[in-house]
């Protein structure tokens, strides 16, 4: 076994090695607290590997024989869950249809990576309108577009890196299409929670930019996707009227409304997906990270067409549909967020962090905008200079966050987090505060 202290070496022999200093130690990490085995420092962990790890480390219910059996019968074989069906997948399957996913969103695609998700997503809003605008028209050049949004991340993969702009270097000199791209009106929050901005003229501007939109590329818009909350981009909120109003357009237009729950779905607000705070129904959602296995659901809507992509066979696909492993273990975990009610801890845990983030701020003019669901919290800083001295102070004090947009920090918190981890978090956080 390598020793700890020469991890990154090794690495940066054969790869580009920028990540955290730290080592992490599997064995000795534990619950909310990530064990460094170079130098032994336990830090607390805020970012739950970017959104993905929801239950801890060495959740004891990750123990249970029966599960690890599972697990390691899926691991001695990856099959190729397209075409090759097993009692694990099954078991996944229904437990995933049936418990996670709303009633009304029966079709189903798997896939390994959150960008691919959100691929295929889009790959079935392209087919959905070249069906209702005539395939004749489509193979003559009449091709598809997407509607998208400002301070969007879905993605580094082909079309995802159409939509993605928040940093430049994640898609400059790759060959992009030029889809179209409108104004994001972000929510902002006084101290109070309460709305703070003019975010009503903010969605006017961006609805009259979609109309544009749809004036310019008429019957070429096959979706709208958003992020119902965006993350890399500054953790964005929308307001319910400004979805459903994008839900209202979708319908009028014929195009399909596409959520990119990625980052924010399965249970990271308090409840399975983050649209459902909103209860405006989109006709596809992607989900990743802590789903484990990653992927698309979609309604009915867009079975409105023949021979859509979840009745022709192979019109969408992978290889490995999926993993295995990831489904083994994405079950357990519905059944450790169930069992100990996760989704109810983790909104009274996140509203208690927005609630002592809020008081800080009253006492800092350099933090703003304080705001959060559910695991999902975040505040602004006076600059993009100030934000960055705080991450590296709180790395300092053993917090692991994340940066987001131009000044913000984001935490997506562990859904097992208790309130002794908020206080510890909170105390350490006004440790940090800049001077």
């Amino acid at each position: 076994m390598i020793d700890p202290k020469s991890v990154h070496s090794t690495l940066q022999s054969a790869q580009l090695v920028d990540g955290y200093p730290l080592v992490l130690d599997l064995e000795k990490s534990k619950g909310i607290y990530m064990h460094d085995s170079r130098t032994g420092n336990d830090y607390l962990d805020l970012f739950t590997s970017f959104a993905s790890w929801p239950v801890g480390y060495d959740h004891p219910m990750m123990a249970d024989e029966a599960f690890l059996k599972d697990l390691m019968i899926a691991a001695r074989n990856k099959v190729a869950n397209s075409d090759i069906y097993t009692t694990q997948m099954a078991d996944f399957v229904q437990a995933f249809s049936t418990r996670v996913t709303p009633d009304e969103y029966t079709n189903h695609f798997w896939v390994s990576g959150g960008g691919l998700a959100v691929e295929n997503a889009l790959k079935v809003a392209f087919d959905w309108k070249a069906h209702k605008v005539g395939v004749a028209k489509v193979e003559g050049g009449h091709s598809m577009v997407a509607l998208h949004f400002k301070g969007a991340f879905h993605g580094r993969t082909g079309y995802t890196m159409s939509l993605t702009n928040t940093d430049p270097n994640k898609v400059a000199l790759f060959p992009k299409f030029d889809w179209p791209r409108v104004s994001t009106p972000a929510v902002e929050f006084d101290t109070d929670g309460k709305i703070c901005n003019d975010v009503a003229a903010l969605e006017a501007t961006s609805l009259a930019e979609i109309d544009a939109a749809f004036a310019k590329y008429k019957d070429r818009i096959a979706c709208i996707i958003i992020e119902p909350l965006q993350g890399e981009g500054g953790d964005n909120h929308f307001r319910t009227e400004f979805l459903q109003a994008l839900r209202t357009v979708c319908d009028e237009r014929e195009a399909l409304l596409i959520f990119d729950e990625v980052q924010t779905g399965f249970f990271g607000s308090g409840k399975a997906w983050l649209w459902q705070h909103h209860a405006v129904a989109p006709d596809i959602v992607a989900f990743g990270k802590k789903t484990q296995v990653c992927g698309i659901y979609a309604n009915n809507r867009v079975k409105d067409v023949p021979e859509n992509v979840f009745d022709k066979s192979s019109r969408i696909n992978s290889t490995w549909g999926g993993n295995l492993v990831d489904m083994v273990r994405c079950k357990r975990f519905i059944e450790i967020i169930e069992t100990e009610k996760l989704a109810e801890n983790i909104t009274a845990r996140g509203a208690e962090l927005v609630q002592g983030l809020r008081g800080i701020a009253k006492e800092s003019a350099k933090i703003s905008n304080v705001r959060g669901l559910g695991s999902l919290v975040a505040f602004t800083l006076d600059s993009p200079a100030t934000r960055d001295k705080m991450l590296s102070d709180l790395f300092d004090k053993q917090v692991m966050a994340l940066s987001s947009g131009a000044a913000a920090i984001r935490f997506r918190l562990p859904l097992v987090i208790d309130s002794a981890g908020i206080a510890t978090a909170l105390e350490r956080i006004n440790d940090c505060l800049p001077g």
